[in-house]
């Protein structure tokens, strides 16, 4: 039987496998999280009108569950659209061998500087070509369609770039995928024999080991990807799909058994979904393998969207456009989110009448 909540149901299913000690504290804390989200041990708002009253416990927040993510990412998307200017933008996808993959998977620790590697090698490309800077903002993703370890980058970029030594904002630029795989690529196998000479990169094998793997890799080619330019909102809608939200599809999920659990996977060489079965053990797994760390930003901000770059040339950038430069959209309320996405006020009772808040309930002490 399959539930509302599909990845609630199977982390309370699979409690006995993650919810101890051994499990990362990031992980636990998320995971909690999530059972708890939408129940009365986060609280609950109380609200009334003349004849009805109504409980609205409190949400979770958390990037591994996809209700609130979901609301999240919604919110993100809503921002940029506002504040970025109106220019065409490129997607640029950065893969990794499964040789390089492999040493990530065994040092997580060195994922939360895998995208400034990824931007700065988009970044120097732009400078490289027109000496133009770009509006760079990467999204990590660490999974595939099969639910394997794949970290990747997902990237937008400008299509154009503001040129200071003219002062001029130049169209379109051109993107090499050749090159821009060669710039990659050195810049991740730069970050790993920094990471090893610092002794600070896990791994059974030896350093001799190690660098001959890195020299290999250096010598091969790697996955690339650059797409056309278009709007935005096209991108934002894109890349929103992998800010905020864990590796499994709820809509996927075909079964969810006391022992087992069936889901459905995507075979992307393949283009096409498998039927794949796993145990409660092996699922856990796959979600502890992918769960967010603490404190790390599901998106980064490089060249002309940095904080430095921003402060400096923002204004500039919107003169150079002929563009009226927007402020922050109002943060959208509990309520107007609910409406945007359902179509359905979660604040009128069952004559349509408005409720109002009245009080809140404190959290009850969770096991």
């Amino acid at each position: 039987m399959i539930g509302e909540h599909p990845i609630k149901q199977i982390l309370i299913e699979t409690r006995s496998y993650w919810d101890h000690e051994g499990t990362a504290a990031n992980v636990r804390e998320n995971f909690l999280k999530v059972i708890r989200c939408g129940t009365g041990a986060l609280g609950a708002e109380i609200f009334a009108s003349e004849t009805e009253s109504k409980l609205v416990f409190h949400t979770c927040k958390s990037r591994f569950c996809t209700s609130c993510g979901q609301r999240a990412t919604e919110s993100w998307q809503e921002d940029l659209e506002t504040i970025l200017p109106d220019v065409p933008y490129i997607g640029v996808t950065l893969t990794m061998p499964i040789e390089i993959r492999e040493l990530f998977e065994q040092n997580k620790h060195l994922l939360h500087g895998v995208p400034a590697m990824g931007a700065e090698a988009i970044i120097q490309c732009a400078k490289a070509r027109s000496g133009a800077h770009v509006l760079v903002l990467v999204v990590q993703q660490t999974f595939g369609g099969l639910l394997n370890f794949v970290p990747h980058l997902h990237v937008m970029v400008s299509a154009g770039g503001l040129q200071e030594s003219t002062n001029r904002w130049i169209p379109r630029l051109r993107f090499d995928e050749p090159e821009l795989m060669r710039a990659w690529r050195y810049a991740l196998i730069a970050f790993l024999a920094e990471a090893l000479k610092r002794n600070i990169l896990r791994c059974s094998l030896t350093s001799e080991d190690l660098l001959k793997i890195l020299a290999t890799q250096y010598k091969r080619r790697w996955n690339v990807f650059i797409s056309r330019a278009g709007s935005k909102i096209y991108r934002l809608k894109h890349d929103g799909r992998y800010v905020r939200r864990p590796p499994i599809a709820q809509h996927r999920t075909i079964r969810i058994g006391r022992y087992e659990v069936e889901y459905l996977a995507k075979n992307t060489r393949g283009k096409q979904f498998v039927a794949t079965r796993y145990t409660n053990e092996e699922f856990v797994k796959i979600l502890v393998e992918h769960g967010p760390d603490r404190g790390r930003h599901a998106m980064r901000y490089f060249g002309l969207l940095s904080p430095r770059s921003k402060a400096r040339l923002w204004s500039a950038i919107f003169v150079l456009l002929n563009q009226q430069q927007r402020p922050h959209p109002p943060r959208t309320s509990w309520r107007g989110l609910h409406l945007k996405t359902f179509s359905i006020d979660p604040l009128q009772d069952s004559f349509g009448r408005s409720m109002y808040w009245v009080g809140r309930r404190a959290p009850f002490k969770a096991a």
